[in-house]
C-alpha cells in the first residue's frame, strides 16, 4: 500500500472517529464508512490491519487526552483554596487572618486580612492591608532585612 492510499485511508478513519458516537461505532463500522467514502474495498487483511492500527492510535491519544484534562482539573481544585468572594487564599495566618490574592478594579493586590464569620461566611474586616504588585515586590525584598531586626529584637530579651 503507497503512502498516499495509506494517508487518504487515515484521514478517512479519523474523521469518521471524531464524527462518531464512540459507544455504538465499531471498527468494522469505520471500515465499512471508509470504503465507501474512498471508494476502495478495506475488507482486505491489509487494510482491515491498517484501519485497526489507525482506531487503536485514535483512541489511545483521546484516553491520553481524556487523562491530562482530568489531571489539569485535579490540579487545578488540589491546593487552591477561594473565598467567598471568589478571591484565591494563599493561606491562612490564623483563624481569623488570611492572605488573599485579588483583582480590584483591573489590578491585582496582595490582602493580608482579619476575616469574621456572619451567617456561615467569612467576611473581610477593615484591618488589614492590600499591596498593589509593587509594594508586595518592595515588602518582599526587604524581608531578610525584617528578619534581622526580629532575630536582633529577640537576642536582647
Amino acid at each position: 500500500m503507497d503512502s498516499e492510499t495509506k494517508e487518504r485511508i487515515e484521514e478517512s478513519v479519523r474523521r469518521i472517529l471524531q464524527e462518531s458516537d464512540m459507544d455504538e461505532v465499531t471498527e468494522f463500522k469505520i471500515r465499512k464508512q471508509a470504503s465507501q467514502q474512498l471508494n476502495l474495498d478495506l475488507s482486505q487483511p491489509h487494510f482491515k490491519a491498517f484501519v485497526k492500527q489507525v482506531v487503536e492510535a485514535f483512541l489511545q491519544e483521546k484516553q491520553q487526552q481524556q487523562d491530562d484534562e482530568e489531571e489539569d482539573e485535579q490540579q487545578q481544585q488540589q491546593g487552591k483554596e477561594y473565598d467567598d468572594e471568589g478571591n484565591l487564599i494563599i493561606c491562612r495566618i490564623s483563624d481569623k487572618r488570611k492572605v488573599t490574592v485579588q483583582d480590584f478594579r483591573g489590578k491585582t493586590l496582595i490582602s493580608i486580612r482579619e476575616y469574621y464569620k456572619k451567617d456561615g461566611k467569612e467576611l473581610p474586616t477593615s484591618k488589614g492591608i492590600s499591596l498593589t504588585e509593587e509594594q508586595w515586590s518592595a515588602f518582599k525584598k526587604n524581608v531578610p532585612a525584617i528578619e534581622k531586626a526580629i532575630k536582633k529584637m529577640e537576642s536582647r530579651n
